[in-house]
């Protein structure tokens, strides 16, 4: 999966835990000892960032072996890498690789509950997550989104035309047909994507031109009146606002084309197993 996350950010992470190396390792005397490590899926999850995990133990001297990449639905159990090394590598990379990928494969996992469950009511609905990442964190969770099977809505604002509510409440008396017009004479390459609170809203979107109207907090059953009201003039509608596991299958139910979502940032991390013993001993 071609989500690079640079050898600066992996650093960082080390940095982080390790900043002038490993004291208790250090005073036992154990950092050239030959020691190997193995990570297991804890519970049934879809993994993710187990290739930066692979990354980081490799950057502190180890050999890795990845099993499952990110994407793979592993159940409990299942081997995700094993590396082998001087103890002090082995020691000093554990806990950031394994908070990582237990972090990454709970969004990665949250994406794909959601998935599953918009898809089995509509096979072609998109599930997109938004640009709302804790900061410092985009590109792991984005990575993770994708390994779950959902796309990225917007990756920043440098990106995509999306008209809120709020940039209207600053534009004075010009009419969102106005605004449309600007956004569409200066970006004629891009999507106008407006976001709208009711259906009259809707409405005036549809009528001004957007390509896609994304129905903030509506309810499925508004949703799919709007799809009525609309899905048949070339317009695309999301549903956002609260989209999750437990109602994705009811917006795609309703006809929306997108599902967009931040629930995923927000789920706990995954079981990750790690044992470690010396190089050679059965993990």
């Amino acid at each position: 999966m071609m989500i690079r996350i640079t050898d600066a950010e992996l650093d960082r992470f080390v940095h982080d835990d390790v900043p002038h190396g490993d004291l208790t390792t250090r005073s036992l005397g154990l950092g050239a000892e030959p020691a190997a490590m193995v990570f297991r899926a804890g519970a049934a999850q879809v993994a993710s960032s187990t290739e930066e995990a692979a990354r980081i133990l490799t950057r502190l001297g180890c050999a890795v072996t990845l099993a499952a990449a990110s994407g793979t639905r592993a159940a409990a159990g299942d081997l995700l890498l094993t590396a082998t090394g001087p103890a002090e590598a082995v020691l000093a990379g554990w806990k950031v690789a394994q908070t990582l990928v237990e972090y990454a494969s709970g969004i990665a996992s949250a994406a794909a509950r959601i998935v599953d469950a918009a898809r089995a009511a509509r096979p072609d609905v998109i599930v997109a997550c938004t640009r709302k990442t804790f900061p410092g964190t985009k590109a792991v969770a984005i990575k993770a989104v994708i390994a779950g099977g959902a796309v990225p809505h917007r990756l920043g604002l440098s990106d995509s035309v999306l008209l809120f509510p709020e940039h209207r409440a600053l534009l004075g008396d010009a009419s969102m047909a106005e605004a449309i017009r600007r956004l569409k004479r200066s970006c004629p390459e891009k999507k106008v994507v407006v976001e709208v609170t009711s259906q009259d809203e809707a409405d005036f979107a549809a009528q001004a031109g957007a390509d896609v109207i994304q129905l903030e907090k509506f309810s499925p059953a508004n949703t799919a009146a709007t799809v009525r009201r609309l899905g048949g003039h070339g317009i695309l509608i999301a549903a956002a606002g609260g989209v999750n596991a437990a109602n994705a299958a009811a917006y795609a139910e309703a006809g929306a084309a997108i599902l967009v979502t931040s629930a995923p940032y927000s789920a706990p991390p995954v079981d990750v197993k790690v044992t470690i013993a010396p190089r050679g001993a059965t993990t």
